[in-house]
């Protein structure tokens, strides 16, 4: 497999780092709440935007790539947060399994 090269000059979005944890509410339920896990600097790039008319109303999706050195805790299900922005991670890999970045595709949440 190739070697990617990535400018680490271009990594300077800032975001947070968030994970879901869930408390129980005593009537056998939940309540979520995002704790901070770090703050990381990375690229964010739109991939894809579109929108779905459907039962009255306008259901929008927008998609960005969000790349970011190489880390340990980094998974799906978590989401990273700039002000006034929250994206959701759907997928992370390794684009040359070389362990220096990762490539994180997101779907902006709260549009």
């Amino acid at each position: 497999m190739a070697t990617v090269f990535l400018d680490p000059g271009r990594l300077r979005s800032e975001f947070t780092l968030e994970e879901g944890q869930q408390t129980a509410d005593g009537l056998g339920g939940f309540s979520e709440a995002w704790v901070e896990i770090a703050t990381l600097y990375g690229r964010i790039e739109p991939v894809a935007a579109r929108d779905v008319f459907g039962a009255d109303q306008t259901l929008e999706t927008v998609t960005h790539r969000i790349t970011l050195r190489w880390r340990s805790d980094v998974r799906s299900g978590m989401r990273f947060t700039k002000p006034g922005r929250s994206f959701d991670i759907l997928t992370v890999h390794d684009p040359d399994e070389s362990g220096r970045y990762l490539v994180c595709r997101v779907k902006e949440i709260g549009l």
